[in-house]
C-alpha cells in the first residue's frame, strides 16, 4: 500500500527526518501514468429509460419555440446528403435520442437530425444552408457538459464533431499542436505522452470530451493551477460563422500583438456565435517525476493552511491541490470500487490530495518530505499517504475523479460549479445545508439525501453537488436563486468552469453587469443576426 506518513507524536519522537526525509518513502521511480477517469464515456452512466427522461421544453415552459425556424423537411434532408455520407446522418429515433439526452439524464431534446461533418469546408456548408434558410443548429462535442448546453430544447439540427479527430500537426519543438476540434482529450493526451508532451488541461471526462466542446466552454480541470486556463494555453482556432464564413486563426505563434484577440471570443461562448473546428494549443513538456499524496484533515481552516503552505514550500512543481468532504468519500466508499483504495485508517472531515511534477526526482521528493514533515509537525494534518508507484497514484486519483459519479448514483443530482474567495469556499456547502435542513427537507426519507463540496483549492472553484430524490420544482425552488444569490454576496461567480448552457443563463445578471450583458447580446446579434447558433442557452432570455 502507499507509505503512510507517521502520527506528530512518533514522527518527532524519531526526528521526523528518518521518517520522511532520510529515507524515501517511494521504493520506485514514479513515472506519470494516465489515470484512471471513472467519467470516461461519462454520458453511458446511467440505465435510466430514455423515455423517462423529461423535454427540456417541459421543464422550461417560459421558453418558446422560435417562430422563426424553419420546421426541418426532406429537401433540407436531400440537401444534407447531398455533401455528406450516409454514415455521417443519422435520423433513426433511438439513434437520435444519445445527441438528444445529456449524459446528467437532465435535458432531453426533439432533434429529428444529426450530421456529422468530416471536414471544415462541410461544416461551412452546412452552417452557410441552416442560415439561408433559418434552420436552428446545436453544436455538439462528447455531450458531457453539466448544463444542458449541447444538446436541443426543441428541434434544432444537432452538428456533431465526431467524425473531426485528426491530428494537424504537431511542433516538437514548441510544443504547438494542431487538431480537429473532434478530437477526444485523453487521445490527444496519449499522441503527445508518445513525444514527450502533455495536454494542458485534465478533465475527469476526458475519455468522452473533445476539445473543441472544451474549448467552447471554457473547460478548467484538474491542472489548471499549473498550465493557466485555456484563454492563455489556446493559440488559435478555425471557426465557422453562422453564414458560413471560415475564420482561419490556427496560428502557432505564442507572440502575435496585431489586431484585436478574435480567439478569445469563442473561448467558452458554447457555440452561441460559432463552430469551433480546429484548435491550436500549447502542450507544456511531460514532468519526469510525478508524486501524489492524500492528507486527512479535521477543518477548512487547515485544509487553507496546508494550501497555503504548499505554494510557499512546493511552488513551481506544485501542479494538483485537491480537497473533498466527509460526504463525498462516504458516497465513493457505497457506491464505487474506488471507496475500496482509501488508504487512510478513520474517516476524516476533509481530505486534501496533492501532486507535485517536475523534471528532478530527488528535488521533487526533497521538497514533498519537508513539506509534509511540517504539517504533520504542525499538527496541520491528521493522516496521510504518498503513493508508491503508477498504481497507487491511479488509485488515489481514482477516488477525486469518482466524486461526480458517486454522487450521481446517490440519486438525481444537482451541480453547482461555483467560484468565490478560499476562506468561504466551504462557508457555501454548510449554508446550503443548513438552508435545506431549515426548511425540513434533508436527511432520511425527506427532499434532499446529501450536501457535498469538492473542488480545486488552488484556483477557488467549488463543485457543490445536492442529491435529491428526483429533479422537480420544489427542490429546484429551495436551491435556486439561493445558491446564485449566495455566491454574487461573496463576490465569485455562478459558474467557474462548466459554463452557462440553458440551466444558468437567466441568472448571469449575478455574476455580469448589465451593461457586460448587453455588449454580449449586440456581438450574438452581429454576429449570428437569425440567431441559429445555439439558441435558447446562454444569454438571459428573459
Amino acid at each position: 500500500m502507499a507509505s503512510r506518513l507517521q502520527s506528530p507524536l512518533r514522527l518527532v519522537a524519531r526526528q521526523a527526518g528518518t521518517i520522511l526525509a532520510r529515507t524515501p518513502v517511494w521504493n520506485r521511480p514514479v513515472t506519470w501514468a494516465t489515470r484512471v477517469a471513472f467519467s470516461t464515456n461519462a454520458h453511458h452512466f446511467f440505465a435510466a429509460p430514455h423515455g423517462k427522461v423529461a423535454f427540456t421544453a417541459g421543464k422550461y415552459p417560459h421558453i418558446e419555440r422560435n417562430k422563426d425556424f424553419k420546421m426541418l423537411s426532406e429537401e433540407d434532408v436531400t440537401y444534407f446528403k447531398s455533401i455528406l455520407a450516409p454514415s455521417s446522418i443519422t435520423q433513426d429515433s433511438e439513434d437520435l435520442e444519445t445527441f438528444n439526452i445529456d449524459w446528467l439524464n437532465k435535458y432531453r431534446g426533439q432533434s429529428k437530425l444529426v450530421l456529422k461533418p468530416s471536414s471544415t469546408e462541410q461544416v461551412s456548408k452546412i452552417l452557410k444552408y441552416c442560415n439561408d434558410h433559418k434552420l436552428a443548429v446545436v453544436p455538439q462535442g462528447g455531450n458531457t457538459g453539466l448544463v444542458g448546453g449541447g444538446v436541443p430544447v426543441f428541434d434544432e439540427i444537432v452538428v456533431s464533431m465526431s467524425n473531426m479527430n485528426t491530428v494537424r500537426s504537431f511542433d516538437s519543438v514548441s510544443g504547438a499542436l494542431v487538431c480537429d476540434a473532434g478530437c477526444i482529450l485523453e487521445v490527444l493526451d496519449k499522441y503527445l505522452e508518445e513525444r514527450g508532451y502533455l495536454m494542458p488541461l485534465d478533465l475527469g471526462a476526458k475519455g468522452s470530451c473533445h476539445i473543441g466542446g472544451n474549448v467552447s466552454t471554457n473547460a478548467g480541470g484538474l491542472r489548471l493551477l499549473r498550465y493557466g486556463s485555456l484563454h492563455g494555453t489556446v493559440l488559435g482556432l478555425e471557426v465557422v460563422l453562422p453564414d458560413g464564413t471560415v475564420l482561419d486563426n490556427l496560428s502557432t505563434l505564442r507572440k502575435d500583438n496585431t489586431g484585436y484577440d478574435l480567439k478569445q471570443l469563442f473561448i467558452g461562448a458554447e457555440g452561441t456565435l460559432g463552430m469551433v473546428t480546429g484548435v491550436s494549443i500549447l502542450a507544456p513538456k511531460r514532468p519526469k517525476a510525478i508524486n501524489v499524496a492524500l492528507l486527512g484533515l479535521d477543518t477548512f481552516d487547515q485544509v487553507q493552511a496546508a494550501f497555503m503552505r504548499s505554494k510557499n514550500e512546493l511552488s513551481e512543481i506544485l501542479s494538483a491541490f485537491e480537497f473533498w468532504d466527509k460526504a463525498a468519500i462516504k458516497l465513493v466508499k457505497e457506491h464505487l470500487v474506488a471507496g475500496a483504495n482509501d488508504p487512510l485508517e478513520s474517516l476524516h472531515n476533509f481530505y486534501v490530495l496533492i501532486e507535485t511534477s517536475g523534471s528532478n526526482k530527488e528535488h521533487d521528493d526533497e521538497k514533498l518530505n519537508t513539506y509534509l514533515e511540517s504539517l504533520m509537525v504542525d499538527e496541520v494534518i491528521q493522516d496521510g499517504v504518498v503513493a508508491q508507484d503508477t498504481t497507487q497514484i491511479q488509485n488515489l486519483w481514482a477516488i477525486r475523479e469518482g466524486i461526480p459519479e458517486a454522487c450521481s448514483k446517490a440519486g438525481a443530482v444537482y451541480k453547482y460549479d461555483i467560484s468565490m474567495p478560499v476562506p468561504v469556499l466551504y462557508q457555501a456547502v454548510e449554508d446550503m445545508r443548513a438552508r435545506l435542513v431549515q426548511s425540513d427537507a434533508y436527511g432520511d426519507g425527506k427532499l434532499f439525501t446529501s450536501v457535498i463540496g469538492y473542488g480545486h483549492v488552488g484556483d477557488g472553484n467549488l463543485h457543490l453537488n445536492v442529491a435529491a430524490e428526483e429533479f422537480t420544482a420544489e427542490a429546484t425552488g429551495l436551491i435556486e436563486p439561493f445558491i446564485f444569490e449566495w455566491t454574487a454576496g461573496h463576490s465569485g461567480s455562478i459558474s467557474a468552469e462548466h459554463g452557462l448552457g440553458i440551466s444558468k443563463n437567466n441568472f448571469l445578471h449575478y455574476s455580469k453587469s448589465a451593461s457586460m450583458i448587453e455588449l454580449m447580446k449586440r456581438f450574438k446579434k452581429m454576429l449570428d443576426p437569425n440567431g441559429i447558433m445555439n439558441p435558447y442557452k446562454y444569454l438571459p432570455d428573459k
